[in-house]
């Protein structure tokens, strides 16, 4: 990345992409989580290997802060070389409606065995620890989005490349899947624009619950 870390939202305002605190917050928080979240890293790796051919970690273009491209790190839990039209056109779909932002995972053929419940859990982006390690995400801000979804986007939609992009963030824990688009970029925009220090310790603290409640409304979708 560029050692230049700050930049200029639509306001005018400059602002930082890794203020210090941040870094600083991300590393304790990693280094605090290790002896839990390697194990577990290490069993879903197996897991994966067992029930499906192919690498265990699935490597994808994403768009990050400033608009620049990075590799996103998530174990993998689709099929090897599946098929990404059904996603862009659901994507399409839901940039364009009022639609909340639910995901494909119920009907979707091209997850492996397990693979739903690691999306649910969103254990599938533990990997993307080592992308905050090495500087190109945060624990906390906007989701890194695709280059082909970014393409898509309006002007005002990129101000929430103000920041490192996140694993949790103010979208997660306010709704995510019940949300729409603009709702999303709403949420990503006021993060970009008020981050602190007190505000990501809150959206760590909120995100289990958020992750609770994604998790029952996923198995409460199932049953209809």
């Amino acid at each position: 990345m560029n050692s230049d870390t700050r930049t200029w939202n639509g306001a005018g305002l400059v602002l930082d992409a890794a203020p210090s605190w941040k870094r600083a917050l991300d590393t304790f928080c990693i280094l605090l989580a290790a002896p839990i979240v390697v194990p577990l890293g290490l069993l879903i790796a197996l897991l994966i290997k067992l029930v499906s051919p192919g690498p265990v970690l699935f490597r994808q273009k994403r768009v990050g802060f400033r608009g620049e491209l990075f590799e996103c790190l998530k174990f993998r839990t689709m099929k090897v070389n599946a098929d990404t039209v059904v996603h862009q056109g659901h994507l399409q779909n839901l940039m364009t409606s009022d639609r909340p932002m639910t995901k494909l995972d119920g009907v979707d053929k091209r997850v492996i065995p397990g693979g739903r419940i690691l999306r649910c859990l969103g254990l599938d982006e533990l990997p993307q620890l080592l992308n905050v390690l090495r500087g190109e995400m945060s624990l906390v801000g906007p989701r890194p989005c695709l280059p082909y979804e970014c393409e898509q986007y309006l002007p005002r939609h990129r101000r929430r490349f103000g920041t490192l992009p996140g694993l949790t963030g103010l979208w997660q824990v306010n709704g995510k899947n019940r949300t729409t688009f603009e709702q999303m970029i709403n949420w990503d925009i006021q993060y970009v624009e008020t981050k602190s220090l007190m505000l990501d310790i809150s959206i760590m603290f909120r995100t289990f619950p958020a992750i609770a409640r994604q998790a029952y409304d996923t198995v409460a979708a199932k049953k209809k």
